[in-house]
């Protein structure tokens, strides 16, 4: 038989038996001939298997260094040092954030055991780290390293277990970074935090005393009419007092010739003394209101300390609704349907500034209405207290209901409000385990319910 010696022509059945010398090796019959067909075919179709697997090989080489190199390129482009070793601690991949950090080459490291670059009372921390495969978990800890010049180096390490294609655990994977970057990063978290805690405290006073600042006028104004006739009272009953001390000086004076009754008449003293009574009952009744208001502006103290105590949510809801209604001189129909006896375990400050800022917007919101109205209603339901507050103005658009508790969101002009009535609103409510939703109200205005959990008795 020739021998193939040439890959590039290719063997077939007939050139191989046009290549067959009879005498060579003997006569073919048909039957002979047949089997050697036969034959050449099936080492046609092994050569071109062979050729086929060849190809798919050189295919996959290409793969696996392309993917060879991809591997290579992240694990040398990641800044945290990261260390593959072996079951026994021995190191068989390093990225060059760890030969940066001992100061070696990678030829020196590879073969030597990561005990050797700790610090001798780490290595037992070390080891707990390396068995993070049986502890089936990522392992953390702080490992002190021999740095290049000499030095140490404490870095924040993470391990995990290595496995191979069976998944069967040969090895840890360590990755770390120096502590002192992870605390500087901690700190300035810690102290941005602060800042916006304050930020925000500062925010929340600034909103509380916009708040108060409203209320100032009607207040004023409700505190100037009981002053005035108590004033006016005041300075009558000093007038009185002088007539009956001239009278009854007259009295005790036997030197003066004046006839008592008709100095009684002159002086009007039965008039005064008829007149003392309700005088002092209309002072008396000037101050309980003065007082009532100064304890309604006591209950917004916003020093809300001490442990919370039973608040009336119907004494609330008629008191605040006064004020607001006397601070923005309103002249909204404003109904209250209020069941008696609805308590809540809060501070009563924070409450009352929760129902005005929502008296407050809906006041705001039918300002330009003639026919403008606000209903006010608290009632129990399912172990919660319901507060509601609707009105008929053009109430909230579909794009802002998703907005309006965001801090700053406002649609009032600039000098009429912060943006932040709404959002301290629902934080307060959240706060005591309630909730605040907003909607749209029977008359087409917006319609705001407060839940909170009602005070057990």
């Amino acid at each position: 038989m020739t021998k193939l010696t040439d890959k590039t022509e290719r063997p077939t059945s007939e050139n191989l038996i046009s290549k067959i010398s009879l005498p060579e090796v003997f006569a073919l019959d048909g039957s002979s001939e047949g089997m050697w067909v036969d034959v050449i075919h099936r080492m046609d179709e092994v050569y071109s298997e062979l050729l086929r697997n060849e190809t798919d090989l050189e295919r996959k080489n290409a793969e696996l260094e392309e993917a060879k190199t991809f591997i290579s390129s992240v694990v040398a482009s990641v800044s945290d040092i990261l260390i593959a070793c072996g079951s026994d601690g021995v190191i068989r991949k390093v990225n060059p954030a760890f030969l940066s950090l001992i100061g070696n080459s990678e030829a020196a490291v590879i073969g030597t055991r990561i005990f050797d670059y700790v610090v001798e009372s780490d290595r037992k921390e070390a080891g707990r780290l390396m068995s993070a495969g049986h502890e089936g978990r990522v392992l953390e800890g702080d490992l002190h390293f021999r740095a290049a010049g000499g030095h140490e180096k404490c870095l924040a390490m993470r391990c995990s277990a290595l496995f191979d294609g069976r998944r069967r655990r040969f090895g840890a994977v360590l990755t770390g970074r120096p502590i002192s970057e992870l605390r500087q990063a901690y700190q300035a978290l810690h102290q941005a935090h602060l800042e916006l805690q304050q930020a925000q405290r500062e925010l929340v006073e600034q909103e509380k005393m916009a708040s108060l600042g409203r209320l100032v006028a009607g207040v004023a104004h409700e505190l100037n009419n009981p002053i005035s006739f108590v004033y006016a009272n005041i300075y009558t009953l000093d007038r009185y007092r002088k007539n009956l001390v001239s009278y009854l000086n007259a009295i005790h004076d036997d030197s003066r010739g004046e006839d008592v009754t008709d100095l009684r008449k002159r002086l009007k003293i039965d008039a005064i003394l008829a007149d003392i009574a309700p005088l002092l009952e209309g002072t008396i009744e000037g101050a309980d209101r003065v007082s009532d208001i100064v304890k309604n502006l006591r209950r917004l103290s916003f020093s809300e300390s001490g442990k919370r105590h039973a608040v009336d949510i119907d004494r609330v809801l008629r008191n605040s609704a006064q004020l607001a209604i006397r601070a923005k001189n309103s002249r909204a129909k404003v109904t209250i349907d209020s069941e008696p006896g609805l308590l809540v375990e809060a501070h009563e400050g924070q409450i009352h500034q929760v129902v005005v800022n929502l008296i407050d917007n809906a006041l705001h919101a039918v300002a330009h209405r003639p026919d403008g109205k606000v209903d006010l209603s608290a009632k129990s339901q399912g172990g919660m207290v319901e507060l509601i507050v609707s009105d008929n103005g053009r109430g909230i658009p579909e794009e802002e209901r998703g907005k309006i508790f965001e801090p700053f969101f406002t649609t009032k002009v600039v000098g009429e409000g912060t943006g932040l009535g709404l959002w301290i609103t629902f934080n307060i409510v959240q706060d005591y385990g309630g909730e605040v939703t907003a909607g749209a109200s029977r008359d087409g205005g917006a319609e705001f319910h407060v839940r909170l959990p009602a005070l057990r008795s």
